[in-house]
């Protein structure tokens, strides 16, 4: 089991000569980093990922800036369906794309036909999304997100070396309500199953990476609901985990390994994600659809496969609270990326 350090006072990620400050190693309930990065041109990394699930569809936009490039991107899966529409917009140097240093930050997009805007309310976030041609036709989206201030998340940061590390913030069972409107069609996301999970990103990467992600979010039959988060390959050898629980708002860091097996010859096959040491986590995650996302630009190369699926098993929450996973809407997915 690893000792992982927890913050709980607000603190830099990064030290004016660009290195990494060695305080800000270690997590937190809430996002005390400031993410503002010095120094190595085209290297940092950053962005903000938000993915809306309901029993029914999945909405996801994400702003990304990789120095060299800004890689807005948008896509929708209708389950019963399998419709799935993907747009993705490539902008020099990350042009038009606004990004703050704190997870809190406005996060905001205007160009080639696309609007996107990412905006901290009193109550939580607002997200819009206008674009002129989403697979041939127009899409207007709009989602309210509830972020009380008690509500916990995982804040980690993976020190690679001084010179290369990353902040990630992972914040799931966010209560969301709002509609998609596709082509004058409204698609409603509402009811106690649908959540949003954000995913915000800073730092300097290495060039070549991998990593497994995997999360949900889900209501019990108790009322309580139940988020989590789980990476491999990312974090190996660094001494940090991305791996958490929560419940009802309130986080469990998991100082320990989940070990994902799956098959890279069938990634719809389905997966187990369990964790060695202990009975922590013991799921099978079963797919229904298959998203690949590969970017070649020469000097960008990344290759995903994200899959859609069910989460069933158990979890352990605090006191050894055994809890049975049923059915929960979620994601797993494998990232090879030159970036």
């Amino acid at each position: 089991m690893l000792q992982e350090n927890e913050l709980t006072q607000p603190v830099d990620l990064c030290l004016p000569n660009g290195r990494l400050n060695p305080l800000a190693i270690g997590w937190s309930r809430q996002p005390l980093q400031n993410c503002r990065l010095y120094g190595h041109p085209l290297r940092k990394k950053r962005w903000n990922y938000w993915c809306i699930t309901s029993p029914t569809h999945l909405f996801s936009v994400t702003l990304s800036d990789v120095d060299y490039a800004g890689l807005p991107f948008v896509y929708f899966l209708d389950f019963a369906t399998g419709e799935f529409i993907e747009k993705t917009i490539i902008t020099p140097l990350g042009k038009d794309i606004i990004l703050g240093d704190l997870v809190p930050d406005d996060a905001v997009y205007e160009g080639k036909g696309c609007k996107i805007s990412i905006q901290k309310k009193e109550a939580g976030v607002r997200l819009l999304v206008d674009i002129a041609d989403f697979g041939g036709k127009p899409l207007q989206a709009e989602f309210r997100i509830n972020e009380s201030e008690t509500h916990e998340s995982l804040n980690v940061v993976v020190p690679w070396s001084e010179r290369l590390f990353q902040f990630t913030a992972k914040n799931n069972t966010l209560p969301a309500e709002g509609n998609v409107v596709l082509d004058g069609r409204t698609i409603p996301f509402d009811g106690d199953q649908t959540f949003a999970t954000l995913d915000f990103g800073r730092g300097v990467w290495p060039y070549k990476g991998f990593w497994n992600w995997a999360s949900f979010s889900t209501r019990l039959p108790d009322g309580r609901t139940l988020g989590t988060n789980f990476g491999a390959g990312w974090t190996d050898n660094t001494g940090s985990t991305e791996n958490a629980l929560c419940i009802d708002g309130r986080l469990i860091k998991l100082s320990e390994d989940v070990i994902f097996t799956y098959s890279t010859q069938d990634f719809k096959a389905p997966w187990k994600l369990r964790t060695p040491v202990t009975t922590k986590v013991d799921l099978t995650f079963t797919p229904f659809f298959e998203r690949i996302a590969k970017t070649d630009m020469l000097i960008i190369r990344s290759e995903v496969h994200q899959m859609i699926g069910y989460f069933d098993g158990i979890v352990e929450g605090e006191c050894g609270e055994v809890i049975e996973v049923s059915h929960a809407v979620g994601w797993a997915e494998d990232h090879h990326s030159r970036w």
